[in-house]
């Protein structure tokens, strides 16, 4: 039998673990981004991506008057497609694109990036760039980069140090690029607070981990353990290995979907209702083969032939709702100022929507008491419930803070993202320590509760207990023997006030069939604030 040997590997030759990491440069317009307000809401839906810009998330609400920056920032990446034709919008006024080519074509990722701000300053608009290896460490950079930063050596066009940035065209922009081998060292310095996991961070931080450094140095396989597969996925971030790669990869089938208008609508919102319509398609057709989309390529023409074409960019599966948004953000850049309902030139002929970069599909790992996020199914439903019924029919729980259970729960309009009633990063002195109740009434319920003798318990102002409870007696239900009880707790409330004070004293007790209460006397009176079932 003849035993095939494997050729010899030439000592030039190089494998892909030789091959060094991408080199990435990302643009970013602060004028152009989403307000902190989304930033906010989109930490929860982007969990591996840096605070404040990450990949995927909301959009700007539907009837955003914010389209001429879409109209802006589409110019710039005309401006930037000029440098490098194959750009990612990681989001409005974000984009990013592979650096080592271009770099060299251009003399270094500096005088790159200094000619792209150049050219997008020249449309009014001002922005700054990171360079470092992956698109998380470029994000970071592009974000720290300050316009009173040091100027590099002009006679090295090439990177600069971590602590050095490139005051470029003007004085409100600025490079910062992080050389080949450093990008480490850079993560390495940044606090826990710019993972988009902000729980997580909170948890590193309580534990003692304040920077990425120290949350690189823990082992893997006790990070996948210990936080899961968002932990572990931070913990990739923190050591400077994205999740995938920058560069795209075309599908190995054509898994477009596209809609064609006839004739061409010149509304948006039948637009954005095809969109969604579509990627629920694309989604369908990518989860027969067990794949799923992290980047999708949006593609409109328009009745006089011309293309609008961009790629979006998402860390896990990019919703059909989220796809809609994007659809509406970018042909928001070619409504004229006086009409923002409708589109030029006859309107859109044709839509398409392209899978740029495939990954298998792992499954989506549902909580223990069932889904954490909101289906697109759900959110239908609701918002259909909201136009016939109104804006406040559909509520949703917040948790919130204080010191009692019922007042810690605000209900907010479904869709919207309101704070809380009451903070819940407060002290709030005087509330039950403890697990929460099965069951919070939202009127205090009445209640008798007796000694051995068959008096009633009262508590006098000292909050010194008569005698120790023997009976519970709540209307409907039959009497229960006590057989465990703790208290009582004081609390007084708004003392300065007379018409809003009151003085309780809180009582937990546990009867004979199974069941635990939080009772409080009040003014004299029993009363029944929640259960525990």
């Amino acid at each position: 039998m003849n035993v095939r040997r494997p050729a010899a590997r030439r000592p030039d030759a190089r494998g892909p673990a030789d091959l060094p990491p991408p080199r990435i440069m990302v643009l970013r317009c602060p004028e152009l981004c989403w307000p902190e307000e989304l930033s906010q809401a989109r930490r929860d839906s982007g969990r591996s991506a840096p605070d404040s810009r990450p990949p995927g998330g909301p959009g700007p609400p539907a009837g955003s008057a914010d389209h001429g920056a879409a109209r802006l920032f589409e110019q710039v990446i005309a401006v930037v497609t000029g440098f490098c034709p194959k750009v990612e919008v990681v989001e409005p006024g974000v984009c990013a694109f592979g650096a080592r080519g271009p770099a060299r074509y251009f003399g270094g990722e500096t005088a790159l990036a200094a000619k792209i701000i150049a050219a997008a300053a020249d449309l009014g608009v001002e922005s700054r760039a990171g360079a470092a290896e992956g698109l998380f460490a470029a994000l970071l950079a592009a974000r720290a980069s300050r316009p009173d930063a040091a100027r590099p050596d002009a006679a090295s066009p090439g990177a600069a140090s971590p602590a050095q940035a490139a005051g470029t065209v003007g004085s409100s922009t600025a490079i910062l690029v992080i050389p080949p081998g450093e990008t480490a060292r850079f993560l390495a310095a940044q606090p826990v607070s710019v993972l988009a996991d902000q729980e997580l961070a909170g948890l590193l931080k309580r534990l003692g981990l304040g920077t990425l450094g120290d949350f690189a140095a823990l082992p893997a396989h006790d990070v996948a353990s210990r936080f899961g597969d968002a932990g572990e996925c931070a913990h990739r971030l923190a050591r400077g290995l994205d999740s995938r790669p920058l560069a795209a990869c075309p599908p190995p089938a054509d898994l477009s979907v596209v809609q064609e208008f006839d004739p061409p609508e010149p509304q948006a919102e039948p637009v954005v209702f095809a969109a969604k319509t579509l990627a629920e398609q694309l989604h369908a057709g990518l989860a027969a083969r067990g794949l799923t989309c992290v980047r999708v390529q949006v593609r409109a023409t328009w009745a006089d032939g011309r293309e609008s074409s961009r790629l979006w960019r998402h860390d896990g599966l990019l919703s059909a709702a989220g796809v809609a948004d994007r659809v509406r953000w970018q042909l928001d850049g070619w409504r004229p100022e006086a009409d923002a309902g409708q589109y030029p030139e006859g309107g859109v002929a044709a839509l398409r929507l392209a899978p740029d970069l495939l990954v298998r599909a792992a499954g989506q790992q549902l909580a223990l008491w069932g889904e954490t996020v909101v289906s697109d199914r759900v959110a239908r439903a609701a918002m259909r419930v909201q136009a016939m019924l109104g804006h406040e029919a559909v509520l949703r729980p917040v948790i919130g803070g204080g010191r009692d259970f019922a007042g810690q729960v605000t209900p907010i309009p479904f869709g919207e993202k309101t704070e809380p009633r009451l903070a819940a990063d407060r002290p709030w002195p005087g509330r039950v320590i403890g697990p929460a109740p099965g069951v919070v009434y939202p009127i205090a319920r009445e209640a008798e509760v007796r000694d051995d003798d068959g008096e009633i318990v009262t508590v006098n102002g000292r909050c010194v207990v008569s005698a120790a409870p023997a009976r519970l007696a709540v209307p409907g239900e039959p009497p229960r023997r006590v057989t465990g009880w703790a208290g009582p707790w004081p609390l007084s409330e708004r003392w300065w006030d007379p018409a809003a004070a009151r003085r309780r004293a809180r009582f937990q007790l546990a009867t004979d069939d199974g069941r635990a209460w939080l009772a409080v006397v009040q003014d004299g009176r029993w009363l029944i604030e929640a259960a525990y079932c």
